[in-house]
């Protein structure tokens, strides 16, 4: 794992090492999108304990702890599905999260602050050291950032929430969209759909201008911007290793008056990553996340109540597979 302001490494060569001779990331060799892709063996974290650092807060999938003027974000390997988390881990879902997204903050590095500092265990405060094995892999030292209140949402393809708006009104976040669109065409630009928490926690799509009116129009536009710039960036480089972002959630905030990228980046949680190569518009598409979980649910009529019911180990395990793919497929690499 980098340390701070280090490389990613992909193969034997840092990522800085591809820039600096001039050479881009569409050279590596593009993988498969499908075979098996063995797990770590790493054991399954469902909740981290961490004696005497304290819970900044525990989400659905990260526990974030406060150290001093930092933030720890240690992802673990729960599962969510219709807003309920699951009594079942899956597999190294928490380490391709965290990894993965160290990936992209450093493609991204030359478009966008983030927040990152470092991933290395080593390098973290003498009160985090006891705690290696619940932290190794699967957790990053940030900066404490003023998050702003808003889901920055990109999409390149419609599907999801977006496609059900366009059946019915033809736009999307209040963006009219041409006629005749199907289930997961791609969209002839990207758009920029934005969103905020409802109270209940659902995602709730808002237009630019009730963006606006909730930040500021000058902030809105560099959001806007900021975004499309990100995601159309990472879509390209994506396409060229098999795989289409069909859209994906960011989120931002300030550090000081900087403006920085945070949480989590392009990961399956956060995106649609589709194969290219079974891609089909006209309806849903495979994709790299908790589809096994969703289908498993649906097919023994969970009435999506608590207590959610636990899963099959195959079906933990063939969702772990999706993830570790995703995190193979794009960064060339396995955990």
């Amino acid at each position: 794992m980098p340390a701070p302001g280090a490389g990613v490494t992909i193969g034997t060569a840092p990522v800085s090492q591809f820039r600096r001779i001039g050479l881009s990331f569409l050279l590596l060799p593009r993988l498969q999108t499908e075979g098996t892709v063995k797990t770590t063996e790493s054991p399954i974290i469902l909740q981290t304990d961490l004696p005497g650092v304290e819970l900044h807060a525990r989400g659905k999938v990260r526990d974030v702890y406060s150290v001093d003027s930092r933030l720890l974000i240690v992802a673990t390997d729960r599962i969510s599905a219709f807003d309920y988390i699951l009594p079942t881990g899956i597999p190294d879902k928490g380490r391709v999260l965290t990894q993965l997204s160290i990936f992209w903050f450093d493609f991204l590095r030359e478009t966008t602050p983030t927040h990152f500092l470092t991933a290395r265990v080593d390098d973290y405060p003498a009160a985090l050291q006891p705690f290696g094995d619940q932290l190794e892999g699967r957790s990053m030292l940030v900066k404490r950032a003023r998050m702003v209140e808003i889901e920055c949402v990109a999409r390149g393809y419609i599907s999801g929430s977006g496609w059900k708006e366009y059946r019915e009104q033809g736009t999307v976040c209040g963006i009219r969209l041409p006629a005749g669109l199907r289930e997961s065409d791609r969209l002839p630009e990207a758009i920029f759909t934005p969103a905020t928490k409802a109270q209940t926690g659902h995602d709730e799509n808002i237009s630019f201008d009730q963006m606006a009116g909730i930040v500021g129009i000058e902030l809105a536009r560099r959001l806007r911007d900021l975004t499309l710039e990100i995601y159309n960036r990472a879509a390209r480089y994506a396409e060229s290793r098999g795989i289409i972002i069909a859209d994906t959630k960011l989120e931002f905030g300030f550090v000081g008056d900087e403006l920085v990228l945070g949480d989590e980046v392009l990961t399956p949680d956060s995106s649609r990553f589709w194969p290219a190569d079974s891609y089909r518009p006209g309806g849903p598409q495979l994709s790299f996340d908790k589809q096994f979980v969703r289908d498993y649910l649906e097919s023994i009529h969970w009435n999506k109540q608590p207590p959610a019911p636990p899963l099959p180990e195959e079906v933990a395990s063939k969702t772990g597979e999706k993830y570790r793919q995703a995190y193979r497929v794009l960064t060339g690499r396995s955990l």
